[in-house]
């Protein structure tokens, strides 16, 4: 039994990457996947690749094969796991329940202990699908209420003479009330289909949020911006504020500056914690005046001109 350099197989280097272990075993499977391959012996690559991939994709296992690869040398003839191999990756470990027809180097090291190696039938290799990605994007409404909504996604398949194709799929996905920007949606058996009758990889939907002239969204929270008048802001007055749950009134204080927030506690996105809303404002003057504003405003100019003359003359 020889030493197996599941790097080699994969074509990557031993500090590769999560991401580019995954990459590259996409790109191999493809090209060797046996309803497809025109490839020599491409059946035997393809269970070669899977083994590896299922080794190296695993923290655990990857861990425990490059511990021994520090002491085993790739290609060497007549391998024999350590003495102590057994005892410390093998006991207290549950099977995963994955089976797969694995090679007796595979086997020696992790049959049994991380059940990845069980033997099945000598033919077809079964492979489980592999997980995918996408990104829809909502209306802040429905994060709000809940929804039902269809989305159209494109994925890439493999026709029958092994060229990449896309096709269109429509989903029927569920939002759920209070759902973040970044956050993740979990369809399962919705990914990549699986070969050998394996069960299909899950679909991960990131939630992303429509653009909306009139919030801005930072995780839980919300913010609007209402333009008040001049009077409004130096006055105080109740107005109405525009929210995703339908208008609510707001009731503003005396001499409030252009650029202050108010807090609605708890009116932000709704979940476990609620978010808050907050409403920036901002004082917006008439594009013109008529005479008798203009008199006005020129009275309030002088009253305050007096008003600053009476506290210049306290103050020496």
């Amino acid at each position: 039994m020889n030493y197996k350099d599941y790097y080699k197989i994969m074509g990557v280097d031993k500090t590769a990457s999560q991401d580019e272990i995954k990459t590259s075993y996409r790109k191999l499977a493809r090209k060797f996947h046996p309803d497809v391959s025109k490839e020599k012996n491409a059946e035997t690559r393809f269970k070669d690749i899977n083994e590896a991939y299922e080794v190296l994709r695993d923290k655990e296992k990857r861990a425990a094969y490059n511990e021994l690869g520090s002491n085993w040398k790739a290609g060497q003839s007549g391998f024999t796991p350590p003495p102590s191999w057994q005892d410390q990756y093998h006991q207290g470990r549950g099977n995963t329940g994955e089976q797969g027809d694995f090679s007796d180097f595979f086997e020696s090291l992790f049959g049994g202990g991380f059940g990845g190696g069980q033997h099945g039938s000598r033919g077809r290799q079964s492979m489980q699908g592999q997980d995918s990605n996408a990104k829809i994007l909502i209306d802040l409404q429905d994060a709000y209420t809940g929804a039902t909504r269809n989305f159209t996604l494109q994925d890439q398949v493999v026709d029958q003479h092994g060229r990449m194709q896309n096709k269109d799929r429509t989903l029927k996905v569920s939002i759920p009330k209070g759902i973040k920007p970044g956050q993740k949606i979990r369809l399962q058996k919705q990914g990549q289909a699986g070969a050998g009758g394996a069960r299909n990889g899950d679909l991960y939907l990131e939630i992303g949020f429509n653009p909306n002239p009139l919030y801005v969204v930072e995780g839980a929270d919300i913010t609007t911006e209402l333009t008040i008048s001049p009077w409004q802001a130096a006055l105080g007055e109740k107005v109405k504020v525009p929210t995703p749950s339908g208008p609510i009134d707001l009731t503003l204080p005396k001499l409030i500056s252009s650029g202050s927030k108010m807090r609605l506690k708890g009116r932000g996105l709704p979940s476990k914690i609620a978010g808050d809303f907050f409403v920036k404002l901002k004082i917006v003057f008439p594009k013109s005046l008529s005479a008798e504003e203009e008199t006005l405003y020129q009275s309030l100019k002088a009253l305050a001109n007096d008003n600053e003359n009476v506290k210049q003359k306290v103050d020496a």
